[in-house]
């Protein structure tokens, strides 16, 4: 697996794959966040896309490691409109995605330790982002990695929406 800022060529697999790992979380087709979540151009613009990707051949010791993306992270710096609720000296993250194919198997693991270690290189604090309350494996998932809730700093972007806020310090 090569976790790597997204390029050109893998906008379009990118928005395939997160739209594929909110679909349970969305109202379908016609949810309007869904096209925010296939807004990859507007991300890699206006933030850092990183992807993850497998390259079988490059397991076995062939390939260049820009095989199929299987899952995708948006890390939002200062300034960037993808960032909602950081505060100084917090980085931020948003739509962690990792196909339905290959959950389980460490892809969003490889993504989160690269919000981390980005956070780190530009000197953050701590690292924070928002989850909704039913995205339960999401939750384990950042557990694993020292996040923790901070109930004081949840919020809802629109009234049916409520989010819950994690918390790492660095």
């Amino acid at each position: 697996m090569q976790v790597r800022l997204a390029g050109d060529d893998d906008l379009v697999d990118v928005a395939d794959v997160t739209e594929a790992a909110y679909r349970p979380f969305t109202l379908g087709p016609a949810d309007p966040y869904v096209a925010k979540l296939r807004d990859t151009a507007a991300r890699a613009r206006d933030a850092e896309l990183w992807v993850a990707t497998l390259d079988v051949a490059a397991t076995e010791g062939q390939g260049d490691g820009t095989g199929e993306v299987v899952g995708s992270v948006t890390v939002c710096p200062p300034g960037s409109p993808w960032r909602e609720i950081a505060r100084d000296g917090e980085g931020e993250f948003r739509m962690l995605a990792v196909a339905p194919g290959v959950q389980g198997q460490g892809v969003g693991s490889a993504l989160v330790e690269k919000v981390l270690e980005r956070s780190r290189e530009a000197g953050d604090e701590a690292v924070v982002l928002s989850s909704l309350p039913s995205m339960h494996t999401a939750h384990r998932l950042y557990a694993r990695h020292g996040f923790v809730r901070v109930p004081e700093r949840d919020w809802a972007p629109l009234p049916a929406v409520p989010l819950v806020v994690f918390r790492r310090a660095l």
